[in-house]
């Protein structure tokens, strides 16, 4: 019975199917059971606490800055490493790369050598000038931006590619300049990657643990974010809290994934 039986073919899916259930759909289903069993009551409290607040604030503000910032960085890098040759270009791919192999944990302890005060490589000169980067809102960014740093870029790099250059040369010798040629030609050419890209990085950047957990001071009502309080509470036996808290940060990320593709066919459709 080969590979392109109908049996195997079900049980190839089964086993996907099975496997996405336990890994994804379960806990998912478990959270979402425990948030709301008894209505709404969990999220009105979670939502009455100002700790609560604060951090689900905080840690939208964090993201929407890292993924702005990962944007515009994301374009420029991708638009570097396929429209221009240059030495290291592959290690440099390579390094965009650092992030997914690397644990969150080790690159907030690195920010933290390297920022923190009379003891970090920066640190004197920042604090001689009245700056503080490590548990402050500066370092949650930089933690976070390293840690999505890969996203938009991998998005875009692939249809960049596969788009060529042809375009860009012909609106160059009809007498575009650089940035008419970006806005009119490579832009439109890229811009569901773009958008795919961000939604990946804010949906990573509202769940980041690790590194912001080292580098944010975690002080309630100032520094902490909502995945550092959903561990907190859950620790201090506030269950209901935690599992509504941590709800709400699901249904942000699967709710941009599903604005996006609904717009996608839509944009299909009137082209």
């Amino acid at each position: 019975m080969g590979t392109g039986s109908p049996v195997v073919k079900w049980a190839l899916r089964l086993v996907v199917v099975g496997y996405l259930l336990m890994l994804v759909a379960w806990p998912t289903a478990y959270v979402v059971r425990h948030t709301f069993a008894d209505g709404l009551t969990g999220i009105q409290e979670a939502l009455a606490d100002p700790d609560v607040v604060h951090a689900l604030k905080l840690t939208a503000e964090v993201a929407v800055i890292s993924v702005l910032i990962n944007t515009v960085f994301g374009i420029g890098m991708s638009l570097l490493l396929v429209r221009h040759s240059f030495p290291g270009k592959r290690a440099l791919s390579v390094l965009i790369d650092l992030p997914l192999s690397v644990s969150p944990v080790v690159v907030g302890l690195a920010l933290v050598l390297v920022y923190n005060g009379r003891f970090g490589w920066f640190g004197p000169w920042l604090e001689d000038h009245g700056l503080q980067v490590v548990f402050a809102r500066p370092g949650m960014v930089l933690a976070t931006c390293f840690v999505i740093l890969p996203l938009v870029i991998r998005e875009i790099v692939p249809v960049l590619e596969e788009l060529g250059d042809d375009q860009e040369q012909a609106a160059r010798s009809l007498g575009a300049n650089a940035r008419q040629t970006f806005w009119r030609i490579t832009l439109p050419g890229i811009k569901w990657a773009v958008v795919y890209g961000v939604v990946l990085s804010l949906a990573r950047a509202l769940g980041e643990f690790g590194a912001i957990k080292v580098v944010a001071g975690n002080v309630g009502g100032e520094t902490q974010v909502a995945t550092v309080l959903v561990q907190q509470k859950y620790q201090n036996f506030e269950q209901q809290t935690a599992y509504s808290v941590a709800f709400m940060l699901v249904f942000a990320a699967v709710l941009c994934l599903v604005v996006v593709a609904l717009l996608r066919p839509k944009e299909s459709k009137e082209k």
